[in-house]
């Protein structure tokens, strides 16, 4: 079983392989054989040995056996919602002083000073 971040590489296959590798070692450590987990999620066995094996399943299946193994909080990290708003950080920031010069205004002044010949 591997630990931490997937490469972004896998397959979909290789990705559904690793996650039931995890899910049958959490159902390992937790000494729960395959009928008793799979009559807990009300799936089939079947349903469950094709989860573990990572031979692809439904969605379905997978919310129920994770939920079963009591680890929602996992699809939590899915997807996870930005703690930080870069908008909000705009408003945090301390409000200007004084007003940025424009392009038009260093141009006119500049000019001002020089002299044309004629």
């Amino acid at each position: 079983m591997s630990s931490g971040p997937l490469p972004p590489a896998l397959t979909p296959g290789e990705i559904e392989a690793d996650v039931g590798e995890k899910l049958r070692a959490l159902r390992l450590l937790r000494d729960i054989d395959q009928f008793s987990l799979a009559a807990r999620a009300g799936v089939s066995v079947s349903a469950l040995k094709t989860l573990e094996s990572g031979r692809g399943t439904t969605l379905h299946t997978l919310v129920r056996v994770v939920r079963a193994l009591g680890r929602e909080d996992w699809f939590a990290t899915i997807a996870p919602i930005a703690t930080i708003n870069p908008l909000t950080m705009t408003r945090a920031a301390q409000p200007r002083q004084r007003a940025r010069k424009r392009k038009r205004d260093l141009k006119a002044s500049s000019t001002k000073g020089v002299v044309q010949n004629s």
